[in-house]
């Protein structure tokens, strides 16, 4: 069978696409270190009228690039001076944009991805804010899903914060902290040579009650040590809902050349 007739056939036995990122709207949550999302139209129908009475609308779009559903770039992060691989950081940015790591570098993602339920773990429908999630955790969770992270795929964790996204300041959770990853749950993932790895919440990794994000050693661990991509704002409550813990995980980042991020709308594909 040829790889069209393979394709035909999956579609006629039924996939499903269950989406994984958050929808994109003035006013949400958003990391403090970042800009904002927003938008506006700036024409309006019925503002220019053809002769043949058609007419069209169209907005303006602001917005960062780590804002909402998103991928980091391996720019993002720099320690002690150097980014990913012992590249010179300022030398990468002048100009306004890096010319190394930038977000147009990003990959486009097709590749076996693997929720691992923290939350189910603790059999809570979310955790608590400031909760560190360690390796026995992942451990525990990857038990759990039957389904352990390997090198090339896309490790999804899931915390239950996202059910508070509609809910701006307890999301953000700035007096609570945010539940996420720890340096050696960073560490677990790294050794089994995940390509990224995600979290339902607005910085990934642990967020300490009343700390803000002033320290993220995690980013570290992940994008400058491994050179491991980090995607934040997911929604990973249908995924969980259906009982998928391994999937086809679909991305497509922008190419937004010496960015250090791009907005992103992944997807879950499923068999019916």
């Amino acid at each position: 069978m040829n790889p069209r007739d393979t394709l035909l056939d999956a579609i006629s036995r039924g996939v499903e696409l269950i989406e994984l990122g958050q929808p994109f709207f003035t006013g949400m949550p958003c990391s403090p270190n970042h800009p904002g999302f927003r938008m506006t139209l700036v024409r309006r129908h019925g503002d220019m009228v053809r002769a043949d009475g058609g007419s069209a609308a169209n907005e303006i779009i602001v917005t960062g690039g780590h804002v909402g559903t998103h991928i980091d770039a391996l720019s993002h992060v720099s320690h002690d001076g150097l980014l990913h691989g012992g590249v010179d950081a300022a030398a990468a940015q002048r100009g306004g944009a890096f010319t190394r790591h930038g977000a147009e570098h990003l990959p486009g993602l097709l590749c076996r991805g693997v929720l691992l339920d923290v939350a189910a773990v603790h059999e809570v429908e979310t955790l608590p804010g400031g909760y560190e999630i360690t390796a026995r955790d992942l451990e525990c969770a990857a038990e759990m899903a039957g389904a352990e992270p390997e090198s090339g795929d896309v490790a999804l964790i899931r915390t239950g914060w996202s059910r508070l996204f509609d809910h701006r300041d307890a999301y953000l959770g700035a007096n609570s902290g945010v539940p996420g990853a720890g340096t050696d749950a960073a560490r677990w993932l790294s050794a089994r040579g995940v390509v990224a790895t995600g979290a339902d919440t607005t910085a990934y990794e642990c967020i300490r009650p009343g700390a803000g994000h002033s320290v993220l050693p995690v980013h570290r661990l992940l994008l400058v040590d491994s050179g491991i991509h980090i995607l934040e704002h997911l929604a990973l409550e249908e995924l969980a809902a259906a009982g998928r813990s391994e999937f086809v995980f679909v991305l497509a980042p922008l190419r937004i050349v010496g960015g250090t991020g791009s907005p992103v709308r992944p997807l879950a594909a499923v068999s019916r």
